[in-house]
Parts: structure tokens; C-alpha cells; sequence
């Protein structure tokens, strides 16, 4: 491919060299460079890719993307020099793939709870109403019936461009994609054409990234705000950030509501560890989710799959076949009677629902037993706030390691620990060792007692000190209980 093809619709500010140059394929790593690619330089938050600018040329690049013009030019390297790399790199990707996007019917969603839940139910749900569908989240990658492993919740954008053409190469018709707030901040979304934007909640998450909440919220917000005309705006109303997501937006303004008044609406009939009986405009239906967030995201899937051209009736039909998603209040039963419940929860507000959906559903004579860590080189502040959720709506806590990462796991434990307070002391042990502390609980549970992990939920690995090691929270307490009880 031309080099002055992939720069369609770039703003370019200089040029040194030809455009007129047949390019391999783009990169960013400078370490994946091969003969006769374009390397974008992009200024990253732990490395800057300017500096690798020379490797890169070293390993074949002729062409070099960059914000800043290096001293000396090397001879026969084109350079093109303009503000935004990240934004560069978006329009460069799609235009590359030949702009995929624009021959699939791509929906975003966003917000800080229930992004994969939505994504992958939609999916579920579209395939059984019969089409070729695709998925970008957090869980996995699927082209149809093709899966892929993903490493982030929005993947850089060569990735999902090469996955949207992977899509659209299948025949697909439907895509639905998690968009996280690092990807938009960091322009990968940009360039990529979408004709529905769903926003489901906004609450405390990635102050390591932000700086505020306030910039967390307007980052989100510039999403709905670049839809297109001809797309869909559905927003959570019932959460009060979800009419500032539709302030400037163009799109077609929507809402869906449990408490407020929506243009899709829904009232919890029954609400069991079975699943939750609903109401949705007039129609009940039974699903097989739990909780009043899980009402939320089931309205969300019901206003998108009709924003889309279902029928109403038919999406209701499909909504009841819809499995749950792994490591989303995903729970066994042991043979004594105890319940075991995965969920991925790590912010306080998603600790929060699953803490009260599970009070909602007992019957007080059991316990309630959280085993609940938090993430190494992320928001701290979130430490003690998670700690006092969770010792406040459990009857026993047990504080442990999540995925550590680069930090000293016993501290991120005390760190959570000053978040509770005097009269819930008690109530709280701390062990390091997830699995051992996965173990205590189950030691800890009598007969009809029930046992929350939160945190992990899909993933199988614990990250420490930069190695992931083989862990997975539901294979784990299913092992323990029925070897305890036999």
C-alpha cells in the first residue's frame, strides 16, 4: 500500500521526503519493525516511542511518524511530522484495513460497570437471532465463530482494525465492542465508524490514569459526543452522569431507566439467585441473571437490539435463553450447601451491587464471607473504600491479594485495611495468599453459608511482580470445597 494513501484524512504539518513509497504494514512497537514498514512514534505513559525512532530504521522502517522532527534526517527515510501520533495512528490503522468499520454495524459500550456483560450478551443474543456477529472485550475476540484471547478491554488500533476486517472478511453484520477510557483517551476508537453508543454507569475506577473524576467523566462523554447523526445515543438515566453523556451529542438521544422515566423501562418482579423475573413495557420476562445491575445491563441489551431493527417481542424471547458471562456473578452450589460466587468486581461500585444483590437474595440465617484484594499500579485511593464496602455488607471479610503487579502485596492489604472501621473490625482476617485465603473461607462456611470472591473474576492468572501465574478463582474454590467436604 501507498504511504500517501495510509495518511488519508491525517493532519499533517511537514513532510520530508516522498509519500509516494509502498509501505509493508504500520507499527509502534519498534520492536515488531520489519523491511519497508512505517513506524509511529507515540509518547506512551511508561516509554516514548521517539526514542526508538533510530532502532526502528535500524530494522527496516522507510518511513517514520513522529510530533517532533529529529535533528539529523536519515537519508532515503521519509518523515512526516505532525501533533497527534495517537490520533495518527487510529486513521492510519483503518485506512489501512481499508476502513472496515464503515461495512459492519459497530456499537461502542462504555462506563465504568458492565461493559463486558452488555458486549457479550448482545453478541449471544444476536447470534441466536440468526446473524454473523463480532466481539472487542474485555473476556475475548470473536469473528463470528472465531475466538481470540484479548489483553486489553480496547485494544490498540491496528488490532481492532485488523479484527474489524477480519470481521467484515467473514460476512459479519453486527459488532459489539467494549470502550474503555484509556481508548479513548488515547484515540483508538478515533477513525472508526459507529452507529450506536451505549453508556451504562459512571463510578470511582482508573484515578491512576485520570486525574480527576471529572476528566474521567468527559473522557467518556467525548465518545457520545463524536457519534455520528445517523447513530444511537442510549444512556442510563437513572445515573445521574448519564444526561451529561448526551449534552453535545448529535446521535439519536435514548434512555433506559429502572427508576426514572426512560424510553425503555423496566420494574423488578422477582429478583432470586435462579435468575430475575422482569417487566420490560409491559411484558415480563424471566433471565437468567442476578441482581438489580444485571436488570440494568438486560435493558441496555433490550434498548440497543431494538435501536438496531429487532422486534421488541422476539428480543424479549431471545433475552431468556441468554447464559451468563464468565466470571460475572458466576456461583456453584457444593455438596453441602454452599454457595460459591466468582465476580469480577473491582471497584466499589460494582463491590457494592454484588455485595447488596446477594444480601437482596439470602435469607440472613447464613453467612456471607467476601474474600476481596485490590490491583498492584493502580488506584490506590479505591483500597480503603473496597474494604469498607466489604466489611460492612459481609459477615466476615477476608483481605488478600489480587493481581499485585509491581507492588509489595502486604501493604495494598493494609492500604485496604485503614478503610475499616472500628465496629467491623472483627469481622476482618488478612492472608496474602489469595488461594489460601480462598481456602479459609471455604474452612470458615457452614452448611447454606455463601462465599464471594471478587475481583478476578474471568481471569485465569494472578499477575506478580510483572509474571502471571496460573489462577483462576472458580477452579480454585471448586477444588477446595469438594475436597473439604467429601
Amino acid at each position: 500500500m501507498i504511504l500517501k494513501d495510509i495518511l488519508y484524512k491525517v493532519a499533517i504539518e511537514a513532510v520530508h521526503g516522498s509519500t509516494e513509497i509502498a509501505i509493508n504494514k504500520i507499527e509502534f512497537d519498534s520492536r515488531k519493525v520489519e523491511k519497508n514498514d512505517v513506524f509511529v512514534a507515540i509518547r506512551g505513559s511508561v516509554s516514548d516511542g521517539h526514542d526508538y525512532i533510530q532502532k526502528a530504521i535500524e530494522l527496516g522502517a522507510i518511513a517514520i511518524v513522529c510530533d517532533t522532527f529529529p535533528e539529523v534526517f536519515d537519508k532515503g527515510i521519509t518523515y512526516i511530522q505532525l501533533k497527534d501520533t495517537n490520533t495518527a495512528l487510529a486513521f492510519m490503522a483503518a485506512n489501512y484495513f481499508g476502513n472496515p468499520s464503515d461495512q459492519l454495524k459497530l456499537v461502542g459500550i462504555t462506563g465504568t460497570n458492565g461493559k463486558t456483560t452488555i458486549a457479550s450478551l448482545l453478541y449471544q443474543l444476536f447470534k441466536k437471532a440468526g446473524y454473523k456477529v463480532g466481539l472487542i472485550s474485555t473476556v475475548k475476540i470473536l469473528v463470528d465463530n472465531i475466538e481470540y484471547k484479548a489483553t486489553h478491554t480496547t485494544p490498540d488500533s491496528i488490532t481492532i482494525n485488523h479484527y474489524l476486517a477480519e470481521m467484515r472478511n467473514e460476512g459479519v453484520e453486527y459488532c459489539f465492542m467494549e470502550v474503555s477510557s484509556h481508548g479513548i483517551h488515547q484515540k483508538r476508537t478515533e477513525a472508526l465508524h459507529f452507529v450506536g453508543g451505549v453508556f451504562t454507569n459512571l463510578s470511582h475506577d482508573h484515578l491512576d490514569y485520570h486525574p480527576t473524576f471529572a476528566e474521567y467523566r468527559d473522557v467518556k462523554k467525548s465518545f457520545f459526543d463524536n457519534l455520528p447523526k445517523n447513530a444511537f445515543a442510549l444512556v442510563n438515566s437513572d445515573d445521574k452522569n448519564g444526561a451529561i453523556m448526551l449534552q453535545n451529542t448529535i446521535a439519536s438521544k435514548r434512555t433506559y431507566a429502572l427508576k426514572s422515566y426512560a424510553d425503555y423501562k423496566a420494574q423488578i418482579l422477582e429478583n432470586q439467585l435462579s435468575g430475575l423475573l422482569l417487566k420490560v413495557e409491559g411484558n415480563e420476562v424471566w433471565v437468567k441473571l442476578i441482581g438489580t445491575f444485571n436488570a440494568y445491563n438486560v435493558l441496555a441489551i433490550y434498548g440497543t437490539a431494538v435501536e438496531l431493527g429487532l422486534d421488541s417481542l422476539e428480543t424479549l424471547r431471545l433475552l431468556s435463553e441468554l447464559e451468563s458471562v464468565s466470571g460475572r456473578f458466576q456461583f456453584i452450589v457444593s455438596k453441602t450447601n454452599i454457595t460459591a460466587i466468582v465476580d469480577y468486581a473491582h471497584t466499589p461500585d460494582a463491590l457494592e451491587n454484588v455485595l447488596k444483590t446477594t444480601n437482596d437474595i439470602r435469607t440472613k440465617n447464613e453467612q456471607l464471607i467476601t474474600v476481596v484484594g485490590c490491583g498492584g499500579n493502580r488506584d490506590k485511593t479505591k483500597r480503603p473504600i473496597m474494604a469498607s464496602i466489604a466489611s460492612q455488607l459481609s459477615d466476615k471479610v477476608i483481605l488478600t491479594s489480587d493481581n499485585p503487579r509491581n507492588e509489595d502485596p502486604e501493604t495494598i492489604i493494609k492500604e485496604m485495611e485503614t478503610g475499616v472501621s472500628a465496629e467491623n473490625y472483627r469481622k476482618v482476617l488478612s492472608i496474602t495468599d489469595r488461594k489460601q485465603a480462598i481456602k479459609t473461607a471455604c474452612q470458615l462456611a457452614q452448611p447454606n453459608d455463601i462465599i464471594l470472591i471478587a475481583g478476578k473474576g474471568h481471569e485465569t492468572y494472578q499477575e506478580v511482580n510483572g509474571v502471571r501465574h496460573d489462577f483462576d478463582d472458580m477452579k480454585i474454590v471448586k477444588e477446595i470445597l469438594e475436597q473439604l467436604h467429601k
